[in-house]
């Protein structure tokens, strides 16, 4: 045997590695045009001269990756099953906060599917290789956390309501309409815009005020099953966020033409991401009974801190802070207070039980908020209180509101200079006026008018009678509308809505704890 023949390969590098398992899996086509075969990575009008350019931080092959995975895998669900063995339903402290997991299912898990869905749309638009599989691979991760979010959260599902139908509803709901929009938005975009919207805007500069709360709250208040899933998703969210960065910087590097296209992205998923925000805001201030921070320490800390931070670091490119972003800071001490109030109206429509703040909450909205709850907010709130003192049952709103044509939120924001007063902006658009919340989202539909006149707005459709189930006659005397919509919603009314206090699950926690949640043992609690 030769001694050539007996020598060792020697074994490829890191770098090497991936070189080979991504750049070595492209070619150049042959019978067909490239721009017949990648027809939209050039209609937005981005310019890529290299596509080898483009770096993944990482560097991460497919192999490696179910390496990874499968290892989270296992202890993921080796830790699940001990939270269920031990009826770890029992160790959260208050059932309120179970209403927490009833918003996180319907409104966020399906936003992970629709993100694998994205990614593998986008994946297979971008003619760049290393794209292509970075890509691929942030797809296979948001199907991962759409499954164990679900399977999760589906252990509470045996014990409390409005958890059934999670799916369904997210594509139903009215309120739902505002994640379920802002993805189809982007996944009806190209993909560069699509990589923007969700990578980079949601994913690097937003995550951290939708992730950490839900995480850190549900710490604070004893869920350690969905901790836990929110630790298994961690490693990659921060790939996630590093690939938004990089994509963006690569777009930015690749031609000076691209500069005002990204920015006009920025712009735009930038205000269409704080909207959707606003469940999240309201989530913290008035839905977790042990409290993490307010909404406006959070904003303070990731968007101003942190996002100021990153914008400053994207100044040499030419890119400048998001348009509207003074607007967005001066919500933060109004966007949680609005959104609940509006939710106490509508709370016997919603997939999750709502209540009037307790008096030491009211505290500590005031100490959190000293420039506007107890001037604008608190009376708001104490009136609420007395209705139901007087009735028994919390005060509702049965109209229906106006809702902004793009980001499908009821027009219930106020002017920043005059909290007394709604803001309303409207524009006309072949003769039809169409109605938004703010500038900024009526900025964003004159760029695009005939996408967003396109919008499947939830109220609309429940005037135009579509909100039905099948067969519906509401002709027939006694018709009551509201009941056939949440029959359509799959919503069982007083159960997977209406008021906490008079709901079979507070009854239910009680019956099983043999301890009466009054005012002051969910302050203890």
């Amino acid at each position: 045997m030769s001694q050539t023949a007996t020598k060792t390969a020697k074994r490829l590098g890191i770098k090497e590695r991936y070189a080979m398992m991504t750049r070595g899996l492209g070619w150049e086509t042959s019978y067909q045009a490239m721009d017949d075969v990648f027809p939209y990575d050039k209609f937005e009008g981005i310019k890529i001269h290299d596509w080898d350019k483009w770096e993944d931080p990482f560097r991460l092959t497919m192999d490696a990756y179910w390496k990874f995975q499968g290892e989270k895998e296992k202890k993921l669900y080796a830790i699940i099953d001990a939270f269920q063995q031990n009826q770890g339903q029992f160790n959260v402290g208050d059932p309120r906060y179970l209403n927490t997991l009833k918003l996180f299912l319907t409104g966020v898990s399906p936003l992970e599917y629709a993100a694998h869905r994205g990614y593998a749309m986008a994946g297979r638009a971008f003619r760049g290789v290393g794209a292509r599989v970075a890509s691929q691979m942030q797809s296979i991760d948001e199907l991962r956390h759409a499954q164990t979010q679900f399977h999760t959260i589906s252990h509470f599902n045996k014990y409390f309501n409005g958890l059934h139908d999670p799916q369904y509803m997210h594509d139903r709901v009215w309120y739902l309409s505002v994640p379920k929009s802002y993805f189809e938005d982007a996944m009806t975009a190209g993909p560069f815009e699509f990589i923007t919207a969700i990578s980079f805007s949601f994913e690097y500069v937003l995550t951290n005020l939708l992730f950490m709360p839900f995480m850190s709250g549900a710490a604070f208040n004893g869920d350690m099953a969905t901790v836990t899933f929110g630790f298994s998703a961690q490693s990659d969210e921060s790939r996630h966020m590093t690939l938004g960065l990089e994509v963006v910087k690569f777009m930015l590097e690749q031609d000076p033409d691209n500069v005002p296209i990204i920015q006009r992205w920025i712009d735009k998923w930038f205000w269409r991401g704080h909207r959707l925000l606003t469940l999240v805001a309201m989530m913290m201030d008035y839905m977790l009974p042990k409290r993490v921070m307010s909404w406006a320490e959070a904003w303070e800390m990731y968007f101003e801190k942190n996002g100021g931070a990153l914008f400053e670091d994207l100044g040499r490119y030419g890119i400048r802070m998001p348009k509207y972003h003074e607007v967005a800071t001066a919500e933060k001490q109004h966007l949680s207070h609005i959104a609940w109030a509006t939710f106490n109206n509508y709370g016997h429509a919603a997939d999750f039980n709502t209540w009037v703040p307790q008096p030491d909450e009211l505290d500590w909205l005031s100490q959190k908020y000293p420039e506007s709850f107890d001037r604008i907010y608190r009376p708001r709130f104490e009136w609420m209180a007395e209705q139901e003192a007087q009735s028994g049952a919390m005060w509702r709103n049965n109209t229906l509101p106006m809702l902004c044509q793009t980001c499908q939120v009821p027009c219930i924001f106020t002017e920043m200079d005059d909290p007394t007063r709604i803001s309303l902006r409207e524009t006309s658009y072949h003769g039809m006026k169409y109605h938004f919340c703010s500038d900024g989202c009526k900025d964003i539909f004159e760029q695009e008018p005939e996408k967003y006149v396109q919008s499947w707005l939830p109220v609309h459709q429940i005037y135009q009678g579509n909100c039905f189930p099948e067969g519906t006659d509401p002709t027939v005397p006694g018709f009551n509308p509201l009941a056939k919509v949440l029959e359509y919603y799959h919503l069982a009314p007083g159960a997977d809505s209406g008021d906490f206090n008079t709901s079979p699950d507070r009854a239910n926690w009680e019956r099983w704890t043999g301890q009466p949640l009054t005012p002051s043992a969910a302050k203890a609690a």
